[in-house]
């Protein structure tokens, strides 16, 4: 009989492949490197091929076999990892570990409610939390690190099942002493000769914004002039209360109390559809799909009154 590799094995090479690192893949495995790197080597001798190009120094190169031995293995532990699930889904649903992702725009001004929410509906689920930016989210989805993602949409979700549960307004956000501050509402147009503030690369937030700003017809191009880039929502209202450009807001952001003690002002913005979606999204054919579409309906009691976009239950 062949000996296959183990399902550890194939996770030790997953993992080397996201990370290009031992000793960070080690981490990630929760093993020593000298631990990975026998499973590794272990791996090669059952195949009985070199995945890894060991004459390129200390990087970790793959031949293009092992690239494609990497490949393969991700759909076998997917589907390793979906026989545990499926029996647990069919016998208790909504019970054992959930791993949520979530975006820094969403997660700082949910998460205590969310927490709470999911702990009173399904106490017997446990609940882990993994805060970072919208790709990185992707990639721990789609390796098996994370089962399920809270994130805003539009967004590059190929591969993923998604569901929206509530639209998040986004209001304009002004220093207390500009001269927009007197309108009760502000035209998007307005907004083609003002300063942005916007956050920094790798946020969804700002190419959303962007998007919007564009939909007043004065920019062009792939984005426009910015002196001032934000590394988070609270940064940016900093930014934004001394002078140094003006912001769009998530409402999600607003309600938590992010402008408190801040010299600032907020203004709805007419002119366009003017808000993001927040939603769940989670691997394709996950047969854990019926929970997650229980969770996305539950979740929408966290929603601004009357932006929920599902109906509502309580439980």
């Amino acid at each position: 009989m062949v000996a296959l590799p183990s399902s550890q094995q194939l996770r030790y090479l997953i993992t080397l492949a996201d990370l290009k690192h031992f000793g960070r893949a080690a981490i990630a495995c929760s093993v020593t490197q000298s631990t990975l790197s026998a499973g590794i080597l272990a791996l090669e001798r059952q195949l009985d091929t070199p995945l890894l190009d060991r004459k390129v120094g200390k990087r970790v190169v793959f031949t293009p076999l092992g690239e494609e031995i990497v490949r393969r293995s991700r759909t076998a532990l997917e589907a390793l990892e979906a026989l545990h699930q499926v029996a647990q889904a069919a016998r208790e649903p909504m019970t054992g570990p959930m791993r949520l992702g979530v975006i820094p725009t969403i997660g700082p001004f949910i998460l205590p409610r969310l927490v709470s929410l999911i702990r009173e509906t399904f106490p017997r689920i446990r609940l882990s939390l993994t805060e970072d930016m919208t790709e990185r989210l992707m990639e721990k989805l789609t390796t098996g690190r994370l089962d399920v993602l809270l994130l805003a949409m539009p967004c590059d979700c190929e591969g993923l099942e998604t569901i929206p549960v509530w639209r998040d307004p986004f209001i304009l956000v002004l220093p207390a002493g500009h001269p927009l501050a007197s309108w009760p509402e502000v035209p998007l147009e307005k907004l083609v000769d003002e300063q942005m503030v916007l956050l920094e690369d790798g946020h969804c937030l700002r190419d959303q914004t962007v998007d919007i700003c564009r939909q007043g017809n004065g920019w062009t191009g792939s984005e426009p002039d910015i002196n001032h880039t934000a590394s988070s929502l609270h940064t940016l209202v900093q930014m934004t209360a001394q002078g140094l450009g003006v912001g769009l807001l998530p409402q999600l952001a607003v309600d938590s109390g992010i402008l408190a003690g801040c010299n600032v002002v907020t203004r709805p913005v007419t002119g366009g559809p003017m808000w993001r979606t927040i939603g769940l999204g989670w691997r394709q054919k996950s047969p854990r799909s019926a929970e997650f579409r229980a969770l996305a309906t539950v979740l929408g009691q966290l929603a601004p009154s009357g932006d929920a976009l599902l109906p509502q239950t309580d439980a």
